[in-house]
């Protein structure tokens, strides 16, 4: 493993207040989980279909339909407790949790209050090089999704959508551990890499797959330490919820509005009222979407239209059994088998695919080049036309031949760039390019020293003060190299030049 030193959490202390405040901040992450099924119908779950087109009988609340549960839903739910070394629970039950809304046709959500599938886990944060913060997992419960309400498409009615209703959501809760909107936006990065490795989540936080509730709490210096110590969440301060986030870079401001929003209201005499708020990120601020005594009395009990959920040890233990390599041991072997920068490997297994895509290059070549390449080159192009890996024009086999071209001199570096933007622009084969388009580097040395000899004889006074100043050296390769069309080997020119020079 990579020698990552935990630290205790720092707290964001809030500049520009009468007194210090410490932030304490949790959340409850809900992912979609990967299923093409709906949790308790085989209702599609496809995103982007007609309206009211993916809907069951169940999912509409029709009279005496009954929910049957996905299996492939269960065992991605354990998949993830497991990836997030999690206590799996063998008996857990569902509830049902009452409320009435347009979008929610059967009246109530089916969850698991009580016993939920998984239990205690952790995440470990990276918040620098060397560094990580730990954030203690509560649970992970399986719920249905709701519907959606659609009201800006007429000036007097609103629509609704019921397409995502009873889709599979795996409900992510961690303990009041994170310190700062910085970390907050770390912890949901690094849940969300970890459920795109493990292929539970898809992560995709535009579509609504990936989206959390922000709970935030203000405390004096001192208060956190002495949660820790004896479990009192009392000492915290009165934390308001900002619901459906799903951009961490909203998450982070809105977490700075609502705590500077607390402070003000505290020292202005006032108090913090338990309530659900909302983020609106043009105006920057989090509104009032509904009080503690305004909350829903959800009625939770146990849902009489399904049996306690009972799994087996050895079901659990095959699922563990196919866990893929996850993003901190990959990033450790990396440095450890390739000789990279943890900075580089982190860049390399940010995804699972640019993993796939490096070790594809890097098999039986440098691990450093093909590292430099695809990051410096290959990611920088990708950037900047907004392409993914999987987009690539230019395939891992296509790379590791530049990669080869090199290391076998065929071809310098210069040329090398000059082959990956035709390879890039074309998609043909680097070896192809050389061969046909000239490319190759002259690695004859008689050629190379014709060169410098004529380079030399052209400019007499350049050679003496060349000869006073060893440093203009680097003028007569440029020429050579200017002379041969950028073929020549860098290192042969820069041998016979000194040479010749006597320097």
């Amino acid at each position: 493993m990579l020698d990552l030193a935990y630290e205790a959490p720092k707290p964001k202390v809030i500049a520009g207040a009468k007194h210090d405040w410490e932030l304490v901040i949790g959340l409850e992450v809900h992912a979609q989980v990967a299923s093409k099924a709906k949790l308790f119908s085989g209702a599609s779950t496809e995103f982007g279909a007609e309206p009211n087109s993916n809907v069951a009988f169940l999912d509409a609340g029709m009279p005496g339909m009954l929910p049957v549960i996905n299996e492939g839903c269960v065992a991605l739910a354990v998949k993830t407790g497991l990836g997030l070394k999690a206590q799996i629970n063998l008996n857990s039950a569902f509830d049902r949790k009452n409320y009435f809304y347009p979008d929610l046709p059967l009246g109530y959500q089916i969850s698991q209050l009580y016993h939920p599938i998984v239990g205690e886990g952790e995440v470990l944060v990276d918040m620098g090089p060397g560094v990580a913060r730990l954030v203690r997992i509560e649970r992970i419960h399986l719920e249905q999704d709701a519907g959606k309400s659609i009201h800006d498409m007429d000036p007097t009615m609103s629509f609704v959508d019921l397409n995502r209703t009873g889709v599979a959501l795996m409900e992510i809760v961690s303990r009041p551990d994170i310190r700062g909107p910085e970390e907050a936006a770390a912890y949901v990065g690094k849940l969300r890499q970890i459920l795109r490795y493990l292929g539970t989540c898809d992560g995709n936080m535009q579509n609504g797959n990936l989206r959390a509730d922000v709970n935030v709490s203000i405390c004096r210096p001192g208060a956190y330490e002495t949660y820790r110590e004896t479990g009192d969440h009392s000492v915290l301060g009165t934390r308001c919820e900002i619901k459906n986030m799903n951009s961490m870079r909203f998450i982070q401001q809105a977490i700075e509005y609502e705590a500077r929003r607390q402070i003000a209201l505290i020292e202005d005499g006032g108090k913090v009222e338990q309530e659900t708020r909302l983020y609106d990120p043009d105006k920057g601020e989090t509104r009032s979407m509904r009080s503690k005594e305004e909350a829903h009395d959800y009625r939770y009990f146990p849902c009489p239209d399904l049996l306690p959920l009972e799994i087996d040890q050895a079901w659990v233990d095959g699922i563990a059994a196919d866990l893929p390599e996850l993003p901190d041991a990959k990033r450790a072997r990396f440095v450890l088998d390739y000789g990279l920068t943890e900075y580089d490997a982190s860049v390399l297994t940010a995804e699972a695919e640019n993993a796939a895509y490096f070790e594809a290059v890097a098999e039986s070549r440098d691990g450093k080049m093909a590292a430099n390449w695809i990051i410096n080159e290959l990611f920088g192009r990708l950037k900047k036309e907004d392409h993914s890996i999987t987009e690539s024009p230019v395939s891992a086999a296509q790379l590791g031949q530049i990669v080869d071209l090199i290391a076998s001199g065929d071809i310098s570096g210069k040329i090398a760039k000059d082959v990956f933007e035709i390879s890039y622009a074309t998609g043909r084969d680097p070896a192809e390019i050389v061969a046909t388009e000239g490319m190759k580097q002259v690695t004859d040395t008689g050629a190379i020293e014709a060169a410098v000899d004529e380079v030399i004889a052209a400019n007499p006074a350049q050679v003496e003060k060349a000869r006073a100043n060893p440093k203009l050296a680097g003028w007569f390769v440029g020429q050579v190299m200017k002379a041969t069309g950028g073929k020549a080997n860098p290192k042969a020119v820069n041998e016979l030049v000194a040479a010749k020079l006597g320097l």
